[in-house]
């Protein structure tokens, strides 16, 4: 690699924006999940589930929710391993990461697949001989007697694919609804080439740094050597996931934006600061403030409640992001006193 460039926060910023494609220069689906590396799933959706918000953050409402399912089930050009979604050429570096056996994680899943052995060999039997399966369309396995688990309470199946999965022996191979279908990974996996962890986890950690374009060491910002800058358009307004690879790293964003953020879900009510799911305002390449909006899927409804803008931003219309935002999500906006 070239050496590294440091660069000011300014140049930092521009960088950081266009490197995650939040310039306005995505063009579709496949080639902006290459391109940002991969897509964190969640949950928690009270807008909208993380990987579309941060499509749509970057496509507008060209982005189409169906054209991630399909590439993800039909064409398998991506694929879903481990609550992440992944360019299918990416396979390789996870299934060296799958058979990884140092770390606190993987040691964990080695001493429970080993402490429950025949459970594991009933869940592949079945899904051999019946799969694709949802998790509850698989029996319990009466030798596990779902005694509660500290983390996963009961749901001992739910925590047997997921380690099963993450250990690369099942994969999640389609949805109905939320739920998740289970198959056998070699069912599912094309064949590919085999990598070591350590040069699979060098080449993940050199495109990460390339997808984010800039990253801080003590204090300093260094741009990716194939960063580019320039300019990013300055009216273009959108709203950030949580979960968006561009604040992500909390540290990173304080250094870029000087803009402290967390989410606040898990913060009890009367601590919050600003409010439950709170989204970041990027406007060009600055972070100018941050937004509450709620979907209220059974009024088909956009609620803003609460916007809060950054020391010295000039308040601003939010019309006309958050009209384009209740029409991805096929909602009216509410009436509103933000302007």
């Amino acid at each position: 690699m070239q050496s590294l460039r440091e660069v000011s926060p300014a140049e930092a910023r521009r960088i950081a924006v266009r490197a995650q494609l939040l310039d306005g220069t995505a063009s579709d689906v496949l080639s902006t999940v290459r391109t940002l590396g991969f897509l964190q799933l969640d949950p928690i959706s009270t807008v909208a589930p993380p990987q579309h918000l941060v499509l749509w953050s970057r496509l507008g409402n060209a982005y189409d929710v169906a054209e991630l399912e399909r590439l993800l089930w039909h064409e398998r050009k991506l694929v879903e391993w481990n609550a992440f979604v992944w360019p299918i050429e990416e396979l390789p570096l996870l299934q060296a990461r799958m058979r990884r056996r140092d770390g606190t994680s993987a040691r964990w899943h080695i001493a429970f697949l080993q402490e429950n052995a025949s459970f594991r060999r009933y869940v592949l039997r079945e899904l051999d001989r019946r799969g694709p399966l949802l998790s509850r369309e698989i029996e319990d396995h009466a030798p596990s007697k779902r005694e509660a688990h500290r983390w996963w309470g009961s749901r001992k199946m739910g925590l047997m694919l997921g380690v099963l999965n993450a250990r690369g022996e099942v994969a999640v191979v389609g949805r109905r609804g939320k739920q998740r279908l289970w198959d056998l990974a070699e069912r599912w996996y094309p064949p590919t080439e085999r990598l070591r962890w350590q040069d699979a986890a060098r080449i993940l950690d050199e495109q990460r740094f390339r997808s984010l374009g800039v990253r801080v060491e003590r204090g300093r910002l260094f741009a990716h050597p194939e960063a580019n800058d320039g300019p990013v358009p300055r009216e273009r307004t959108t709203f950030l996931s949580p979960f968006d690879r561009l604040i992500h790293d909390r540290n990173r964003a304080e250094a870029l934006w000087d803009f402290y953020y967390r989410l606040e879900m898990y913060v009890p009510q009367a601590k919050r600061q600003y409010g439950y799911y709170v989204l970041p305002i990027l406007r060009g390449e600055r972070i100018v403030g941050r937004i509450e909006p709620v979907h209220d899927r059974r009024a088909g409804e956009l609620r803003v409640q609460g916007l809060w803008w950054e020391p010295g931003v000039r308040p601003f219309s939010l019309q006309k992001p958050l009209r384009d935002l209740a029409r991805f999500l096929g909602a009216r906006l509410a009436d509103s006193t933000i302007r």
